[in-house]
């Protein structure tokens, strides 16, 4: 308790020494661990509070809390297709017309029977599951909004941000006005039972011209998925020393007051994060031309017509284009879609810069981490530079060092192949990863990188100055988070954080849907699976860097079909989330219990759960009923994910 006390008493020494930041280079030194107290009304707090955000895609879908998560947001739209005459409604005999539509798809041989593999591979065609699922993927319908709107898991779930006015006392300095928003999609939803979620504040969105330490946005990010606090610095920082262009970080302890709800209230400590926005583009490029792009697609750089509309919500702009940017991402989808490998050997260097793109690769694929371009399509950005060009730059890198656990098992994230390194179908890394220009540069800067930045002595001296820096204020956050940080400082694993808070539930192992041991995704994959921490999965990630350079590895391909399925060093399709559903609901169909389902089984099944559903007896089944139904019947909803803390948790 007496060492406790030291430590914090030491880390309130620390912050109180610290004089408010002038320059953005004083505000983001990576060490530094600043005080940030906000202030609001009872009625601004409770503003910024989001409203909806049911998980399912549609009207209807979903309902049972803000943001829960449960089947229903991936199985319920593909049973509502068969909604044939538009009422939003399904009758009986809708109902069964979809089943025998299904199983006459699946029974591809028409033997009569359809296997669970068949099954697995048939609910993967036809439900919205998450990850790439192949050519335009699913996962990239879930992840992108309605148009106009936020992308992103928060977005495509209809959970909309709004700022609101507060007070802010940054390291002793005031500013009276600044917009406040929450911030985040996995991260917001594991967070939002919680007091402790990712942050935006805006100083110049009420307050003309305003400006702090040379910035207009401050982002606050929790790092509720991280329980070292250190991926997101860390990366950010390799990608700086691989010279690509990457946010600057420090940290903040930051305070809440709520009139008359919260005094001074600690939520914990939070990465600060540089903002890739016009100040950015400007301290990088001597320049606030060009064109900036956050884009939420599998479908990167493909053809999508001469319509600019189609492209609009896939890239999100940030900032207003003329119509020769417009043209120049068109341009390129076209080349990148049609030209002939000719073409595109000679032309892929006016559109792309391909200097930036191998360093930016290089890092990624190092990092492993998969909830990037390698993977769901998201967390970049792209700018379209002064020679038009385009250059790539990282964001949200809570999941790097391998720890996006969504995404094939531990040792496939270790032994990533530096070849083939992303997931599903890719055109456009497909056609430059086979350019001999790029391999060229992208194999030397792997080489270089081997031998310096991603040496992992180095990378793990890093984590102990970081550690050392941030523990006072880790300590103060919980008894139980310092314990848990500790040991990953340490290089120990631990189980990943789970919604609401810390490892699986009490008396709950790894969850198998997810992929953990005894699933799809094997020992360690999957969420709920132990997590390695970076310095234990620095070392065989460089060696089996190494060993695919010179030529002694392939390396492994994480599965085509997104989270789960089996590792493979040849690349052949294994798994994914069809197969992980199909292992789940293949017994409910199985009546015979014979390994194979009859279209009579599926007919059988589909009738009982209508008359259960349609608790109403109205012989119309509403989304309503359906997702409750599916939610019930199928497999619970798991509402710690986006809803209120778990039981027994520290909030």
């Amino acid at each position: 308790m007496l060492k406790l006390s030291w430590v914090l008493l030491a880390g309130w020494i620390l912050s109180a020494a610290a004089k408010a930041p002038v320059k953005s280079g004083e505000l983001f030194a990576p060490t530094e661990v600043w005080t940030v107290h906000l202030k609001f009304t009872a009625a601004q707090w409770e503003a910024m509070e989001p409203k909806g955000g049911g998980p399912g895609p549609g009207p209807g879908l979903g309902r049972g809390g803000p943001g829960m998560f449960s089947p229903a947001m991936f199985i319920a739209p593909a049973f509502l297709k068969g909604d044939r005459n538009g009422d939003g409604k399904l009758s009986r005999a809708e109902f069964a017309a979809l089943g025998g539509d299904w199983f006459a798809q699946w029974d591809a041989a028409k033997s009569g029977k359809v296997t669970q593999a068949q099954f697995g591979e048939g609910l993967g065609s036809i439900f919205e599951m998450p990850g790439p699922g192949g050519p335009g993927g699913p996962g990239e319908r879930m992840l992108q909004a309605p148009k106009g709107k936020k992308n992103g898991l928060s977005g495509a779930m209809g959970i909309e941000f709004e700022y609101v006015h507060a007070s802010l006392d940054f390291a002793g300095q005031p500013l009276a006005d600044v917009a406040v928003r929450y911030k985040g999609n996995g991260t917001f939803m594991m967070s939002r039972g919680q007091l402790k979620k990712s942050m935006k504040i805006d100083v110049n969105r009420y307050t003309k011209d305003a400006e702090f330490a040379g910035v207009t946005t401050l982002n606050l990010h929790s790092n509720v998925t991280d329980t070292s606090w250190m991926n997101e610095v860390l990366s950010h920082r390799l990608y700086r020393d691989a010279k690509v262009p990457a946010p600057r970080t420090s940290y903040a302890k930051v305070y809440v007051t709520v009139d008359g709800k919260y005094d001074r209230k600690y939520l914990g400590l939070y990465s600060l994060v540089e903002d890739i926005d016009n100040h950015f583009i400007a301290h990088h490029y001597a320049t606030k031309a060009g064109a900036l792009f956050k884009p939420v697609t599998q479908k990167l750089f493909q053809d999508l017509g001469n319509d600019w509309e189609a492209y609009e919500q896939p890239y999100d702009a940030k900032n207003k284009l003329t119509a020769a940017q417009k043209n120049r991402v068109m341009e390129f989808g076209r080349l990148v879609s049609h030209a002939s490998d000719a073409e595109f050997t000679a032309r892929v260097g006016e559109f792309l810069n391909l200097d930036n793109f191998s360093r930016y690769m290089a890092t990624t694929v190092w990092l492993s981490t998969l909830d990037s371009l390698l993977g769901m399509g998201q967390n970049f950005y792209v700018y379209l530079n002064a020679k038009n060009q385009f250059e790539f730059l990282p964001w949200d890198l809570d999941h790097s060092f391998g720890q996006f656990n969504m995404a094939g098992t531990q040792e496939q994230r270790e032994q990533l192949s530096i070849r083939h390194p992303w997931q599903g179908d890719n055109k456009f890394l497909e056609r430059v990863y086979a350019q001999e220009a790029f391999q060229k540069l992208y194999r030397a800067r792997l080489n270089e990188f081997s031998q310096t930045i991603f040496q992992p002595a180095r990378l793990a001296k890093q984590v102990d100055e970081l550690a050392a820096a941030i523990r006072p204020a880790v300590a103060e956050e919980s008894a139980e988070k310092l314990a848990r940080f500790d040991k990953v400082v340490a290089g120990q694993s631990v189980p990943a954080m789970m919604p609401g808070g810390f490892g699986p539930p009490p008396g709950m192992g790894p969850m198998p849907m997810m992929g953990g041991p005894g699933g799809p995704g094997g020992p360690g994959g999957g969420f709920g699976g132990d997590i390695k921490p970076i310095k234990a999965f620095v070392t065989p990630r460089a060696d089996s860097v190494r060993q695919q350079l010179a030529g002694k590895s392939e390396g492994m391909q994480v599965n085509r079909q997104g989270p789960g399925g089996q590792g493979n060093r040849g690349g052949e399709p294994r798994g994914g989330p069809g197969q992980m559903l199909g292992m789940m609901l293949f017994p409910k169909f199985d009546t015979g219990k014979d390994g194979t389902l009859t279209r009579d089984e599926l007919q059988q099944t589909l009738g009982r759960w209508f008359a259960s559903w349609n608790s109403d007896h109205s012989g119309q089944l509403t989304a309503e009923q359906l997702t409750k139904g599916i939610n019930q019947d199928l497999m619970p909803p798991m509402p710690p994910m986006f809803g209120a803390p778990m039981p027994g948790r520290p909030q």
